[in-house]
């Protein structure tokens, strides 16, 4: 049930009959007719821009259009209104009875909002991705509940959704990890360690030193790297991970896949990738211009294996070999990203922090070679985090050493908050995330406003079943406030196709804080006005119908939740 859905569907038999007719050319596009909400909600339940995108290529005027369809709207019986505003809007209203049977209809489908935009597309969606050299910091943090957000809403919206975890473990940072995790198991031998600049000093290490010596004893002792380097490496990377998967679990985040970085070497991966390209005339030997500003002390022009990604629309080709014979660190990227085009998908999303900006368009090109420009990649780029306490800023993980880590985040408010508040802005503004406003109960603060609007609803519930009422009856709506509710909830399929289409989570908190707004709206209203009250101790028949109207917006609300993996309460302690 999609309420927007079929009044546009209704513009556009109308418009079939306008060319049936004679008064519309035949042949017209409908892509760009839409039906929404109006700007101001005095206007209508809806409008539609039908006149004003059909009139050039008709050759028409727009008001000439409009008035022909408004004649033609009227008739159907959905229809109170249609009417023609400035240069050829269509405002319609509604005819009462239809949002009764919205809320009627929300409470017969627990599905209300699950769409079949995605059916038959597969999607893999790549978050967090941090290196294997410690806990999940705050940066992580934002990509994994919008990663996560993103994957569950495209799921939503019937999607074939992957969700992935690329496992970078195939640098150079993982050989500082193992040199100061060896650091740490000379540690746990009792011998003192100095950690030099670029090691990782971290607290979280110890116990990994430690578990490195239970492990192998005293094998490794003062002996070189040749004979421990690859072990530890391995070993260290392993606990990391096993760190890092539980750092997920604790924010509600599960990954479908876990692709290892160092799977790409010595298989023969990264060379297929390569030749597919070159075998396109995409890879060629040559020099780079200068970098523009200015030059480093070491610059000088020499020749490089490069892939020619300007010609899909990066700014300069790049460079996927040294002039040693090795890889660059791009080379088993567009290697991965071969895997998942071989893999099948039909879209690619890639979620990185704000500082891979400049990684885009490169990245994007090469995913345009490797499938013929078939298969599309969405990078979306998250942004920095803010974090204060009792108006200061909120202090570094003395465990991490460096940084405020997921955990920490947490432990002050739990993963539903964490996960609520992360979603408040769009994902390429940056956030400040203060932990006293996360944890107030006001309005200023949306997660708790919105499950306060959850959490009214089952007490309307409970009390209503204590009074025999079990089950809502056919709603009753006639106030203003009430009719605004329902147009909120009529909303709900349109915003997730929208959100879905747009690769937007935000959109669902956003859409959440306005229904609980509406919704609190109309609780109050009732103070004043005892018939707009949900429960009437003396008329158990009428409580029945008005407790219609709240079950739904928990419906949604509870979807809604689902989405952003905030479990919704019935309950507020």
């Amino acid at each position: 049930m999609n309420l927007f859905a079929d009044i546009r569907a209704l513009t556009v038999e109308a418009l079939d009959a306008m060319v049936a007719e004679g008064a519309l050319p035949a042949g017209l596009d409908y892509a760009n007719v839409a039906v929404e909400p109006p700007r101001d909600a005095a206007h209508g339940d809806m409008a539609t821009n039908a006149a004003m995108v059909l009139a050039k290529p008709a050759g028409l005027k727009p008001r000439d259009i409009a008035e022909r369809l408004a004649a033609k709207l009227a008739a159907d019986s959905r229809i109170a209104t249609a009417e023609v505003a400035g240069p050829g809007f269509l405002n319609l209203r509604l005819e009462p009875g239809i949002w009764a049977g919205l809320v009627a209809g929300i409470l017969a489908d627990a599905d209300y909002g699950r769409g079949t935009l995605g059916q038959g597309v597969k999607v893999n969606v790549e978050y967090v991705s941090a290196n294997p050299t410690g806990p999940l910091h705050v940066g992580h943090t934002r990509g994994a509940v919008f990663g996560d957000a993103l994957a569950a809403l495209l799921e939503y919206a019937g999607y074939d959704v992957t969700r992935e975890y690329y496992i970078n473990d195939g640098g150079a940072q993982v050989d500082v990890l193992a040199r100061s995790v060896y650091l740490r198991y000379l540690e746990a031998h009792g011998q003192e360690v100095q950690f030099a600049d670029g090691t990782y000093p971290g607290d979280y290490l110890i116990e990994v030193g430690e578990a490195l010596k239970t492990k192998v004893g005293v094998a490794f002792v003062d002996k070189g790297e040749q004979f421990w380097l690859e072990e530890v490496r391995d070993f260290a990377t392993d606990r990391m991970m096993d760190l890092i998967r539980e750092d997920l679990a604790a924010l509600g985040v599960e990954m479908d896949v876990f692709y290892s970085e160092k799977s790409l070497y010595g298989t023969g991966k990264i060379e297929a990738a390569i030749e597919d390209l070159r075998a396109k005339g995409l890879i060629y030997k040559g020099t780079l211009e200068p970098p523009k500003g200015k030059l480093p002390e070491d610059w000088e022009p020499r020749e490089q294996t490069l892939f020619k990604s300007t010609d899909f629309g990066d700014d300069v080709d790049r460079p996927i070999m040294k002039s040693d014979g090795a890889w660059t660190y791009f080379a088993p990227d567009i290697a991965y990203h071969y895997d998942k085009v071989t893999r099948g998908f039909d879209q690619l999303i890639d979620v990185f922090g704000a500082d891979h900006g400049g990684y885009v368009k490169r990245m994007k090109a090469a995913v345009a070679a490797l499938s013929d420009n078939k298969v599309p990649l969405d990078i979306k780029l998250t942004q920095l985090v803010k974090l204060y306490k009792d108006g200061e800023p909120f202090k570094m993980s003395k465990r991490a050493g460096t940084f405020v880590t997921l955990r920490d985040v947490v432990d002050e408010v739990g993963p539903d908050v964490t996960r609520f508040i992360m979603l408040t802005r769009k994902n390429d503004a940056p956030l400040d995330f203060d932990f006293n406003k996360a944890m107030e109960q006001s309005k200023d603060n949306p997660v708790f406003y919105v499950q306060y609007a959850n959490a009214r609803v089952h007490s309307v519930l409970r009390k209503a079943a204590d009074m025999g009422v079990r089950a809502p009856a056919a709603p009753t709506l006639s106030d203003e406030a009430e009719l605004k509710l329902a147009r909120t909830l009529a909303e709900w399929p349109r915003l997730v196709e929208i959100a879905a289409r747009g690769h937007e989570p935000h959109r669902i908190a956003f859409y959440l804080y306005d229904l609980a707004s509406d919704f609190h709206a109309l609780w109050n209203k009732g103070n004043d006005h005892p018939e707009l009250r949900f429960l009437n101790e003396s008329d158990p028949l009428a409580t029945a119908a008005k407790i219609a109207l709240p079950k739904a917006v928990s419906i949604v609300i509870s979807s809604g939740l689902g989405i952003l993996g905030v479990t919704p309460v019935e309950e507020m302690r």
